[in-house]
């Protein structure tokens, strides 16, 4: 099995990518007579996943570009009203779907995005989806139903008729590009751009429909690296990549594409022939606007941070498992997803690190990478627990602080420190990374090495930190804020029922 050994470098040009991926857009909207409807796969912005396994990927570079053709651009966000009605929530926000489709809409306006409405798809009725809808209207945002369709996807005739799509309502819209978008996945993007393809032809405007994925990259192997990440990032879908056989059929050529838009290609093809009268694609490949692969400028930086993304969800999925007792198969399939990537538990010396020192002191500890590969470790002690150790050791290391030096005055730490054990009822003296960031903060006012310390905080930004326990979720939280990447060994510090 591989172990990490270099330093992680720049792999992804950002500004070539955003402009290849702009001009392409541009190019298709051209292809459909002036006005495509551009289904947007995964996440528009906070796309953390693509910067971990594309170094120098930005988590905003897709909004950025789409910001590039905003006069251009009107947005429609799908919600499937089941989902409203369940109160889905988002795993990664801890919100419901109608709450984040209200996010998705401030962040569009205040980015100078036009959103053109609300579409409830598959309504029929539900009560939650009445109160949302109200909601919506008060706020002034255009709402539109979509209904359930009896035998979608398969009775192409029905779907393509008065009864099928003819029933939806209709989203009127005026520039070229539309993109539908979504606060997750099964919430009807597809339908809705096909709907809205369908309408407009009705009315005699010329239209085309696309999707905007970045991964698979179709142009990269199979089995490469970033592409194994993304069957890792989604093992709890039951998906996998896979040669695409309709593009290979129809052009001699091998790309990857995802099983699930090769299983759906044929319905779509068939639906859009329906509607069009022919079809513009030959294979799902075909129907993608992903220029991601063109724009990767080292292959090794970005397979090594592949690999690296690999473990960290074998451990997340681990962690989940010990956290909760569920989940115990996407830990199988990771372990399996770590053998065709090469790579093992240990591919990242942090870990290594980590245990090492837990077991020279007895007591839970962590291990981090800097920037220039170093591996700097933290113990927990009588005043910081490991979390906030490591942060300070980090800290210190890559502004060249002395490693000796106690850098944060006990005038900031020993009233915090108070407040939690005879206020706020807490067991715990020591100071978490949130806490120990405030009294860093507070003696960086006298302290010029302080000051020193607390602006090094950029450079752990893309860190990798492995710790000997499971630390608690706040913990988790903070780190990440700050960029620092976070694995634990799935285990807990101590031999309790409850774990908070």
């Amino acid at each position: 099995m591989m172990m990490r050994e270099m330093p992680m470098r720049q792999g992804f040009d950002n500004d070539k990518y955003i402009e290849l991926q702009a001009a392409h857009i541009r190019e298709r909207i051209a292809q459909f007579g002036g006005k495509l409807y551009l289904e947007f796969g995964g996440k528009l912005f906070d796309d953390y996943h693509a910067s971990r396994v594309l170094p120098g990927f930005q988590p905003d570079t897709k909004f950025r570009m789409l910001k590039s053709l905003a006069e251009d651009v009107e947005i429609i966000i799908a919600i499937n009203a089941n989902d409203i009605e369940k109160n889905k929530e988002r795993g990664d926000l801890g919100i419901t779907y109608d709450e984040d489709v209200l996010r998705l809409a401030d962040i569009y306006r205040t980015n100078g995005l036009a959103v053109a409405a609300v579409v409830l798809t598959q309504y029929a009725g539900q009560q939650a989806a009445d109160v949302f809808r109200h909601r919506l209207q008060m706020l002034g945002i255009p709402c539109k139903l979509h209904y359930p369709i009896e035998g979608y996807p398969h009775d192409i005739d029905l779907i393509v008729s008065e009864n099928g799509y003819g029933r939806n309502e209709y989203v009127e819209t005026t520039r070229p590009l539309v993109v539908v978008t979504a606060p997750g996945p099964g919430s009807g993007k597809l339908a809705t751009c096909l709907s809205q393809v369908y309408h407009e032809h009705e009315r005699g405007i010329a239209v085309g429909y696309a999707k905007f994925e970045t991964f698979p990259v179709w142009n990269l192997p199979l089995k490469h690296p970033v592409n194994i990440a993304y069957e890792a990032a989604t093992v709890d879908l039951d998906d996998s990549n896979i040669i695409d056989p309709f593009h290979l059929e129809a052009y001699g050529k091998t790309t990857v594409n995802y099983n699930r838009d090769v299983e759906a290609f044929p319905v779509v093809k068939a639906l859009m022939e329906k509607i069009l009268g022919t079809s513009p694609y030959q294979s799902p490949t075909d129907m993608g606007v992903n220029m991601v692969g063109f724009a990767i400028t080292d292959d090794k930086a970005c397979a090594e941070a592949a690999r690296m993304e690999i473990v960290r969800r074998y451990f997340t999925a681990a962690v989940q498992v010990r956290r909760t007792g569920t989940g115990q198969e996407y830990v199988d399939k990771l372990e399996l997803i770590m053998k065709k990537a090469g790579v093992s538990k240990d591919y990242s010396p942090a870990r290594s690190a980590a245990l090492l020192k837990e077991e020279a002191t007895g007591t839970p500890a962590g291990a981090m990478i800097l920037p220039d590969n170093s591996v700097v470790t933290g113990k927990t002690s009588d005043r910081l627990g490991a979390a906030s150790s490591l942060l300070m050791n980090a800290l210190k290391q890559v502004t060249g602080v002395d490693m000796e030096l106690e850098v944060i005055s006990n005038e900031a730490i020993e009233p915090i420190s108070r407040l939690k054990t005879q206020q706020l009822g807490s067991h715990n003296p020591r100071l978490h990374p949130d806490e120990t960031l405030i009294a860093l903060s507070i003696t960086s006012a006298t302290s010029e090495v302080a000051a020193r310390v607390l602006a090094g905080l950029p450079k752990l930004r893309g860190c990798d930190a492995f710790f000997s326990v499971i630390i608690s979720a706040s913990d988790e939280a903070l780190l990440k804020r700050l960029g620092i990447n976070v694995c634990c060994e799935p285990k807990f510090e101590r031999s309790t029922y409850y774990h908070k």
